[in-house]
């Protein structure tokens, strides 16, 4: 029985808009830091709640993926990812599929100056793909027994999709900065998602995507589920570069409106994933708050000591030759993957641990399932993170943080 009456969504009409200027008028969009849960009315053990995320005829007991970046997964973190209840996706455009051994690589980018690193993530890049890597990194995850997903931008997809599927992954995602089911170019064809969904027995994710109508009319091509987000990353800097973005609370809440209009008017449900921004496990818990039906993480992933970097991330568009939208930074290696997926946590700042946070939320909320936990209240609080926090704030100052 559902402990709160579903969220219908509305329309935006103009009294929802601000003037920010005689010619426009813009909406208010919200971020982590700016919004809050409110407890529910009943309480739930932690223990008690399911927090399974269902994709196609994929199910996984933790309800969040490893995002496709090459300071992330490799094989042996995709295997380990799958171990523990989640799934990792391979980058089809990266690294493990330019070279055999990317070690030195990955070695020579976490080594390299700063005032050299986007040159060298250029450099590094132009090696070109090995199509008989693609089958090869798919086939050694699934022989240990484990789910895996592959990304590829969107003019590879249809290509590669027979390869992807034959070697045995479980979920297709197709992935650019900003995907639309409508694209525009005389110099290539428009990928087809209904001829690619059509073609294939697995899952495909799309993305990503930060807004109700676009996502409206990509549910409609076939797509399994959706990416949500617009350079949120740590590693991104397309929100800077190109001045494109919306919070990812509101791009949530906006495409999983569109889920839900979707669903009552074909009765099939399309996955909402919100990809990246995420630090800490109040984040995560935010992310499925607003409507998200699971999530994808880079950052702090890649702070794990299985992560494919050693400590380093970067963005899929950094190594980009004309226009990189990303940069690498310094994560650090603060612990296992299953520390920062399952615990025990050794830190106190949210960044291990992130199921049982993510459970001890729903309890707290009332929630007994993710879909329950959707229709959590939210409140805008944006001191939410400082309020009586002085003495913590102090220390913080005094340590150099």
């Amino acid at each position: 029985m559902s402990v709160r009456a579903p969220v219908q969504p509305v329309a935006v009409v103009e009294g929802d808009t601000l003037e920010v200027g005689r010619f426009k008028r813009a909406r208010r969009a919200y971020g982590f830091d700016e919004v809050a849960l409110v407890p529910g009315r009943i309480t739930i053990n932690p223990q008690e709640v399911d927090s399974t995320f269902e994709l196609g005829a994929l199910r996984l007991a933790v309800p969040i993926l490893a995002a496709a970046m090459d300071g992330v997964v490799d094989v042996r973190f995709a295997v380990e990812m799958g171990r523990l209840g989640g799934m990792a996706v391979i980058n089809l455009d990266g690294l493990q599929t330019r070279y055999v051994d990317p070690s030195n690589v990955l070695h020579e980018i976490a080594e390299a100056p700063r005032d050299r690193i986007n040159q060298l993530l250029q450099k590094v890049y132009q090696a070109p793909i090995r199509e008989h890597l693609i089958g090869e990194r798919i086939t050694a995850v699934k022989r240990a027994g484990v789910p895996v997903a592959v990304s590829t931008v969107p003019a590879q997809a249809s290509r590669r999709s027979g390869v992807v599927q034959e070697a045995g992954a479980d979920c297709l995602v197709v992935q650019g900065t900003v995907l639309t089911a409508r694209h525009i170019s005389r110099s290539y064809d428009q990928l087809s998602f209904e001829k690619l969904c059509a073609s294939l027995r697995i899952p495909v994710v799309a993305g990503n995507c930060v807004e109700y109508e676009t996502a409206l009319e990509l549910m409609q091509t076939g797509i399994t589920g959706i990416l949500v987000g617009v350079g949120p990353g740590a590693a991104c800097t397309t929100r800077g570069v190109l001045g494109v973005g919306v919070p990812q609370v509101t791009a949530t809440s906006d495409v999983a409106a569109a889920r839900e209009t979707y669903l009552r008017e074909t009765g099939r449900r399309v996955q909402v994933i919100t990809d990246g921004g995420m630090r800490v496990g109040g984040d995560i818990a935010k992310a499925f708050a607003s409507g998200a039906d699971a999530v994808m993480i880079g950052s702090i992933f890649a702070g794990t000591t299985d992560a494919a970097g050693g400590g380093y991330h970067w963005g899929m568009a950094t190594p980009d030759p004309n226009l990189p939208r990303g940069t690498r930074i310094k994560v650090g290696q603060r612990g296992t993957l299953r520390q920062v997926l399952l615990g025990p946590a050794r830190v106190d700042d949210g960044t291990q641990n992130l199921v049982g946070a993510l459970r001890s939320a729903m309890g707290v909320c009332g929630a007994r399932t993710l879909r329950e936990f959707q229709q959590t209240e939210l409140v805008i609080a944006p001191a939410i993170q400082n309020e009586g926090k002085l003495f913590q704030q102090a220390q913080q100052v005094g340590m150099g943080t």
